[in-house]
């Protein structure tokens, strides 16, 4: 056999070897391939080429793993079990760019799954492989790192401790920095991932400088970018009154609230959400966000909004609301009550209903005027249909019984607590009357409407225990009636005065 037949059989063998790493790459891509590919016992099969002396086979190789892997935990479990990862780290150091990417594609596709698995990446060195990785001059290496890493500190507060441990925060915030604009969006979305878990770990991703770095991209056109960096500066304004002020401090307001018009639903999303871990710490806080156009610049991002786009909205005006008389007449002179009416009347997910009762009840319980507003949109009823619908969830029916108890016992507009009169059960119909027991015995025109709307024939009807509060609160009403006025609209009364003109003899 010649010299050149020789070297075909080994050319022969080269195509091949990369022919099966490229092929089995482009299937891994269709997940109806992924099982038939796992039962023919691939991984034992790609294992050996990244070992190849051929680059581009260890590179295809690897790309299929990666693929591979991040189809299921079983597959990423194979990787783990089939000793691919240390041998993958092992070299990363060594090889060309194209292999430091796919590698790292590798890491992240089985950390992704659990927190085992993103273990099983920390325990054979994987950290600190990825944040060499950061340190690469080409902007490519940075990001598929960068992405790794943010997937194994996504699932709990240990694994993100590892990896700022391993010294990936101050290099991210470096990334933040360079003009590639995917390599921002990752290192923003990893340092949202660390910062989510403790206020600690939010402390350490600030004492790098961050935030100034984030405020200025939140100027940015690029919706991606933005949704990242909202998304971390909300993961740290979460934790503490301390750390949400050093993101007010960077000036991000009022800058920030025309993004909530911004066409990506993320961006809004986030932005609301970026207000909603603000204002809920303080009164000085939320006085802030009041102070820049922020209550008003959320109604109207609620009436453009649908879904759970609308929930951090909502739970914003709710904390806005909570702290202050104030405050909370902020949110209803920015016409915050009816646009929360129309959220609960299009929302059909009971956590959105539950957050709008929630956010009604911390309007509406200050003072009479505040009630008499959530009264005057008809919500009473509305509540009360919540609390009683046997559909509703246990949290649903917890929130609207709340709202409804505390807004009752500050409301003092009789005309809207009528209709309650005839279907809230006793254990709320006592705060109803309540609210009737002190307002009738001042005020002779709400005396003179309660009679003629059927209101005082209605009180009479009531059963209720001798002695207990809801017996109390009928008889202080009736106290404010002369006795024929009582006595005709008693029950029977008619058939009484109907029964003495069958027995009436004239004279």
């Amino acid at each position: 056999m010649s010299q050149k037949q020789i070297l075909q059989a080994f050319e022969q063998y080269q195509r091949e070897r990369m022919k099966f790493a490229q092929t089995v790459a482009e299937l891994a891509t269709r997940h109806q391939n992924i099982e038939t590919l796992q039962s023919a016992g691939v991984m034992s099969l790609l294992r050996p080429l990244l070992l190849d002396a051929v680059p581009s086979i260890q590179q295809s190789a690897a790309l299929a793993i990666g693929r591979l892997a991040s189809y299921n935990d079983d597959l990423a479990e194979a990787v783990v079990k089939g000793g691919i990862l240390p041998q993958l780290i092992d070299s990363l150091g060594d090889k060309n760019l194209f292999y430091k990417k796919a590698a790292a594609f590798v890491l992240r596709a089985v950390a992704k799954h659990s927190p085992e698995l993103a273990q099983a990446v920390v325990d054979c060195g994987g950290l600190d492989a990825l944040v060499i990785c950061l340190e690469e001059f080409d902007p490519g290496v940075k990001e598929a790192a960068a992405w790794a890493l943010g997937y194994i500190a996504r699932h709990n507060d240990s694994l993100a401790q590892a990896v700022v441990d391993a010294g990936a925060v101050p290099l991210l915030v470096l990334c933040l920095q360079e003009p590639e604009i995917a390599l921002k969006r990752i290192s923003a979305s990893t340092l949202s991932d660390i910062c989510k878990h403790s206020p600690e770990l939010a402390q350490s991703v600030v004492d790098t400088g961050a935030i100034a770095h984030l405020a200025r991209m939140t100027l940015s056109s690029d919706a991606k970018l933005k949704r990242h960096v909202y998304s971390t500066l909300g993961q740290i304004s979460r934790h503490s009154v301390d750390l949400a002020e050093m993101v007010v401090e960077a000036e991000i307001f009022p800058n920030a609230l025309p993004s909530l018009k911004d066409p990506d639903e993320y961006v809004r999303k986030n932005i609301s959400t970026l207000m909603r871990e603000i204002t809920k710490h303080t009164p000085e806080l939320a006085q802030m966000i009041v102070n820049a156009g922020g209550v008003a610049a959320v109604i109207d991002y609620l009436g453009d909004s649908r879904g759970n786009v609308r929930l951090p909205g909502i739970m914003m005006l709710g904390y806005v609301a909570a702290h202050s008389e104030n405050l909370a007449m902020a949110v209803i002179v920015s016409k915050g009550v009816p646009q929360l009416a129309i959220c609960l009347a299009e929302e059909t997910e009971d956590h959105m209903k539950a957050a709008t009762v929630w956010a009604l009840g911390q309007i509406g319980h200050h003072t009479p005027e505040h009630a008499r507003v959530v009264a005057l949109s008809n919500l009473l009823p509305k509540l009360l249909s919540l609390y009683l619908d046997t559909q509703s969830s246990e949290d649903l029916q917890v929130k609207a019984k709340k709202s409804l108890k505390s807004i009752l016992q500050k409301c003092t507009y009789l005309p809207a607590l009528e209709p309650l009169l005839y279907d809230a059960p006793s254990n709320v119909l006592k705060h109803v009357l309540c609210q009737f027991s002190k307002v009738l015995p001042h005020d002779s025109k709400a005396r003179r409407l309660f009679v003629t709307s059927g209101g005082l024939k209605k009180v009479q009807e009531i059963k209720a225990e001798p002695g207990s509060p809801l017996q109390e609160h009928i008889n202080t009403i009736i106290t404010c009636y002369p006795e024929e006025i009582v006595r005709y609209y008693s029950p029977g009364y008619s058939e009484e005065l109907l029964e003495r003109i069958e027995n009436y003899q004239p004279v």
